[in-house]
This record gives structure tokens, sequence and C-alpha cells, in this order.
């Protein structure tokens, strides 16, 4: 894939994020708090494709995502490695979330996974800015 593809693909990526960013935001505005968990976590998954797109790297599985993620960008201190333990809990609210069925989230848990992924993805946009 040629620079500008990838180029193009990042962004494309990005735009992704920034929308399901949008979606947690109305999301957290009607107190649909379960929902918000999802759409937060798939924003910081979007925000790490888009990273990932520059070196040519996808995956299927999200676990592959996380991984390349952190060995590329987060252990060699690119990005901050407070995202790692972001990363983690938005990832396991997510999947309580949408897979169990008496899984219980606090608001306020919510609200600060919802500002965490908002500097995740103001991350990721500042650097793609600068590279």
């Amino acid at each position: 894939m040629q620079s500008d593809e990838k180029r193009t693909l990042s962004q494309a990526r990005l735009s992704k994020a920034k929308e399901c960013l949008s979606d947690a935001k109305l999301l957290m505005d009607n107190g649909s708090y379960k929902s918000l968990a999802n759409r937060s976590y798939y924003a910081i998954f979007h925000a790490m494709r888009s990273v990932l797109a520059l070196d040519g790297y996808d995956s299927k599985k999200h676990s592959g995502i996380i991984s390349e993620f952190q060995r590329v960008y987060i252990k060699t201190e690119i990005f901050d490695k407070q995202f790692s333990v972001v990363i983690k809990k938005l990832l396991q609210a997510r999947t309580s979330s949408d897979y169990d069925d008496f899984f219980a989230i606090s608001k306020e848990d919510t609200i600060t996974q919802y500002y965490d992924a908002e500097k995740f993805v103001a991350a990721v946009e500042a650097y793609l800015n600068n590279n």
C-alpha cells in the first residue's frame, strides 16, 4: 500500500473514531451507560487502527490491534503509558456490557471512560497531524 493510501485509510479510521465518540456523547447525555461503554471503547479501537494504518498493520482481532498498538506505540512511549490502562478498562467495560446479562456499570465509571476515550482520540489526532 502506498503512503498516500495509508494516510487516506488512517484518516477514514480517525473519522470513524470521532463518530463513535460523538455517539458516546449523545448516549452519555441520554443516560445510556452500557451503550456509552461500547461506543467509548470503539472510539479508541478505531483510533488505534488509524495509527496502525500508517504502518500498514491491521488485524481482524481486537487483541491483535491492542497488542500491536501497545508494543509499537505505548511501550516505546510514543503515547503515554496511562493509555494502556485506559485501553484495558474500556475493553473490559465494553465486553462486560455487551455480553454479561447482569453487568451493572456505574454512571461515574462510564463518564470517566468517555473522557478517557476523548483524551485518547485527541492524542491520536495530534500524533497523526504531526506525522
